[in-house]
């Protein structure tokens, strides 16, 4: 009864209100072809204390990040969440809707997103951040969708070095758009302003690059700029924002990425949180909730949901955007995390990540490995024979070693390995996973 509250009575009592003489009945309009003749194979129920025991069996199947060395990057990272962000993000002040459709009376969660926008924009150097996307993979596919609004073209540029995923979602999400995507080079030698002309909408590249590879976007947003194009500057890793020159300072016109790395824990892959910024005189095409500040009747400081038209249960023929909530939770534990860095804090962390990445590529060409990657924040690509499977051996020897790239692309060779570091790397995961790899 705890999980089927309901009697044969009640079931009975709901169908004769319906007008209904089965549940069978509720299914009519679908055609018998798409309904099931018999029972999915699955087990029959069990007790609440025989579930959890199966459900603990499966889980001690899983490896956890934190059990031994752990290279793993490439779009999500293992950083350190200090204790006091889970502590925070569970205090009753924030136990309210995550997504405030009566704005007004939702003050905290507001204040949240308010100052949650404000740190993105000063984070990416850009004038306005919204109050969060899905994911950084998603927000991807707003952004190209908003610079086709904006130029009023159709054609986008994605650079080889945009993670595989990335492009998939926005050549799945894109509607209407043609999306060339330049050819992947590891090394990072692309020629981007080569394919911008007068008919693309935007040029979308990232910085740092899936293959690690930092991109000067000085040269490629004066060209996007000089043929009418917008450029889409595009991270995974939030923390490299610490210590390169921010995507606005370099011309972007849309900066968009994953935030997961501030705040947010690994989390099997999710939920995460996309952070999304523009130019002021593009606000109006920004995707997502917006929190403003205002005054009230009494003069005191208050915020408000604002330039609500872009939202689907506001006015959707006016909408610029199917997404109607944002990642509020996880925005709320980038938030708190940031605050407690602040920008020192935060230069800090983004020169350990550094320092950590170079003493595993000076360890790894020290055992006579080839570091693709000659400039990286903190994750890099290197060559190793069958990658694959030495990923599969080391992790049966406790190593998580990296990311094989033809897991995510297939058309790579086979060679390509990318290795995460990040403040959480030992000097003892370095040296294993050198001996490890060094020895193959």
């Amino acid at each position: 009864m705890r999980y089927h509250p309901l009697t044969a009575d009640d079931r009975a009592l709901m169908l004769r209100k319906i007008g209904v003489d089965n549940v069978d009945d509720l299914f009519d309009a679908i055609p018998q072809r798409y309904l099931l003749k018999e029972q999915l194979p699955l087990p029959p129920s069990q007790p609440e204390m025989a579930v959890e025991r199966t459900l603990g069996r499966l889980a001690a199947k899983n490896r956890a990040a934190g059990a031994g060395p752990f290279f793993v990057g490439a779009g999500a990272y293992r950083h350190h969440v200090p204790a006091t962000v889970d502590h925070l993000i569970q205090r009753s002040e924030f136990l309210t809707s995550y997504t405030p459709y009566q704005a007004e009376i939702s003050q905290g969660t507001l204040q949240v997103l308010f100052e949650f926008q404000t740190q993105v924009a000063r984070l990416t150097g850009m004038e306005v951040a919204n109050a969060s996307m899905y994911d950084g993979s998603t927000g991807a596919a707003e952004a190209v969708m908003m610079a086709a609004r904006l130029t009023r073209r159709s054609k986008v540029v994605l650079s080889g070095g945009l993670h595989p995923q990335y492009r998939a979602v926005i050549e799945t999400v894109a509607s209407g758009i043609e999306v060339v995507a330049l050819p992947a080079d590891p090394a990072g030698a692309e020629d981007i302003v080569g394919a911008i002309d007068e008919s693309v909408a935007c040029v979308v590249v990232q910085t740092p690059a899936f293959y690690g590879h930092l991109v000067d976007l000085t040269p490629i947003a004066k060209a996007a700029h000089a043929a009418g194009a917008l450029m889409v500057s595009v991270f995974t890793e939030a923390v490299a924002l610490g210590a390169i020159e921010p995507p606005g300072a370099m011309g972007a016109d849309i900066v968009v990425g994953e935030g997961q790395s501030i705040g947010n824990a690994l989390n099997f892959g999710g939920p995460y949180v996309g952070l999304f910024a523009t130019r002021k005189k593009h606000i109006r095409q920004m995707p997502g909730r917006l929190a403003g500040e205002t005054v009230d009747a009494d003069g005191q400081r208050g915020f408000t949901l604002t330039l609500n038209t872009r939202e689907q249960h506001i006015r959707r023929d006016k909408a610029t955007s199917n997404i109607c909530t944002n990642s509020g939770l996880c925005a709320l534990a980038f938030s708190i995390h940031m605050t407690m860095l602040g920008e020192a804090g935060l230069t800090s962390l983004a020169r350990l990540n550094h320092a950590r990445a170079c003493a595993t590529a000076d360890a790894l060409a020290g055992a006579g490995l080839e570091i693709v990657s000659k400039t990286f924040f903190n994750e890099f690509t290197v060559r190793v024979a069958d990658a694959e499977r030495v990923v599969e051996d080391l992790a049966g020897e406790g190593i998580l070693a990296g990311l094989p790239v033809g897991r995510l692309d297939s058309s790579a060779p086979g060679d390509l390995l990318i290795v995460a570091a990040t403040e959480l790397t030992t000097d003892e995961d370095i040296a294993s996973l050198a001996k490890a790899l060094g020895s193959r």
